[in-house]
């Protein structure tokens, strides 16, 4: 029988298994809270203009596997996500920058892009 363990939302007493952070229930109220992608700004303009064209620039992940500072040492798997970087989209419309200029962002894989987003942004889309 898997370990069981409290979900880590602060005051949620469901228990779930262990690897798992929040319970389905949590987890459906963050995932209500982020909103949709066009409520996010990934609406049409994102889709015909940012992302399109990152991913034609980067068709290999840019990554830079740990222990090195440089591409060259990347992972190499095909670019799935136009990810932006090195400042987030919300950075960007912080600071009266075009968040779907090509120029903001790079290519990932989806498990580097998963990787950096939970690595760069704690408490973004990982929010209990």
């Amino acid at each position: 029988m898997p370990a069981l363990k409290t979900c880590s939302n602060q005051g949620c007493p469901n228990l779930i298994v262990s690897g798992r952070s929040r319970c389905q229930t949590c987890d459906k109220a963050a995932e209500d809270r982020r909103g949709t992608p066009k409520e996010r700004g990934y609406g049409p303009r994102h889709q015909r203009r940012f992302r399109p064209q990152v991913l034609r620039r980067d068709p290999i992940c840019v990554c830079v596997a740990p222990g090195h500072d440089h591409p060259a040492h990347g992972c190499y798997r095909q670019s799935t996500v136009a990810d932006h970087w090195p400042l987030s989209r919300r950075e960007l419309v912080e600071r009266g920058m075009d968040p779907d200029d090509p120029a903001h962002g790079r290519g990932l894989c989806k498990p580097c892009h998963d990787r950096s987003t939970a690595r760069a942004q704690p408490g973004g889309w990982n929010r209990p």
